[in-house]
């Protein structure tokens, strides 16, 4: 008989991170459960991945999906954080607490724990977490705080690791080699920051006559910065915008070298085989970072010289490894182990 699984994450945004997770569980989604997912843009969710969507900002709407289905499932990321905001874990649990409230079964789904800087919000998340059915969690970080609570969480890589790709048509059109850039608006990317990495991207091109690919992951953070650099490139570019996840997360298959500022698009390259620098400007990006023991600067201990920049990339691009089809298969493997607990909503 089939279950409703009522699917909640930040979704509709238009952020290529996000919606890679979606598609990664609707993926991993035991073929009984019926998916509804609420989303920011409901029509758009349901043309693209052909589910059912609720506005997510209707309490009515869903109130009234809540109360037929069975299970609910925080699908991926970093829902439950007080850094970028204060508002958000305050709706990610209520909506959770409601739906255990309302005799659901609740599943915590790959993810990314803290930071919690405030009482109030990380009392919140032990609330919402404590009933839930099943936990699992994408990083160490994340299990070693949950466990705190007397939470055993699975924990497991970020399922976009085992995300399947899709050729993106006319790349090959496109110079090569290729080197993929992502840049995304953030406090800590300041406009001096950007003045340093924009000089070292100019310089590095020219040392290299590579073809600079500028990739927006989310169009409102990351477009305008995309266009600001590709003004001043000297060289062979293209800002590549791409909706769909699974052609963002092809795109790489065909890039040397991947410089990132967002989790998902360092996480996208390493599983396609390129080389990466990452810039990291939250936790998350840093612990994958010591993970897979990425090279990469911490955002505010960027250097001022761009020399110093451009050189680091050129070691990375001419010296560099990416990681082995061992490592990456070893993290698909593992990342699939999210997969375990979606089946477990009905079990308990």
């Amino acid at each position: 008989m089939m279950k409703k699984a009522v699917i909640c994450g930040y979704y509709g945004q238009g952020n290529g991170g996000d919606e890679a997770l979606l598609v990664s569980l609707l993926q991993m989604l035991p073929s009984d459960i019926y998916p509804i997912v609420l989303s920011a843009n409901p029509r758009q969710t349901e043309e693209r991945y052909g589910v059912e969507s609720c506005p997510n900002r209707s309490f009515l709407a869903i109130l009234k999906v809540l109360k037929q289905s069975d299970l609910f499932i925080w699908g991926g990321g970093s829902l439950m954080q007080d850094v970028t905001s204060w508002s958000s874990p305050i709706y990610y649990a209520g909506l959770m607490i409601l739906a255990q409230q309302l005799g659901l079964k609740t599943i915590a789904w790959a993810q990314g724990i803290g930071p919690l800087k405030r009482p109030f919000t990380r009392w919140l998340t032990h609330q919402a977490l404590r009933k839930c059915t099943a936990v699992s969690v994408r990083d160490g970080a994340s299990a070693k705080l949950v466990s705190e609570w007397q939470i055993n969480p699975l924990v497991a890589p970020d399922p976009v690791w085992a995300l399947k790709a899709k050729s993106v048509p006319k790349l090959s059109d496109l110079p090569a080699p290729r080197v993929a850039v992502n840049l995304r608006k953030h406090p800590q990317l300041t406009p001096q920051r950007l003045k340093v990495l924009t000089k070292a991207l100019i310089d590095f091109q020219k040392a290299t006559n590579v073809c600079l690919l500028l990739v927006p992951f989310q169009a409102s953070q990351d477009l305008e910065i995309a266009r600001s650099i590709a003004a001043q490139l000297p060289g062979f570019h293209q800002i590549i915008s791409l909706e769909d996840p699974r052609e963002l997360k092809g795109l790489f298959r065909g890039v040397e070298m991947m410089i990132g500022m967002r989790l998902h698009s360092l996480i996208m390259a390493a599983a396609e085989e390129s080389r990466c620098f990452a810039l990291s400007y939250d936790p998350k990006v840093t612990r994958l970072m010591i993970e897979i023991e990425l090279p990469g600067w911490e955002l505010n201990e960027l250097p001022d010289d761009p020399n110093i920049i451009s050189t680091a990339w050129l070691k990375c691009y001419a010296n560099g490894e990416a990681l082995s089809q061992y490592r990456i298969q070893s993290l698909v493997d593992r990342a699939f182990m999210h997969q375990e607990i979606l089946g477990t909503g009905f079990t308990k």
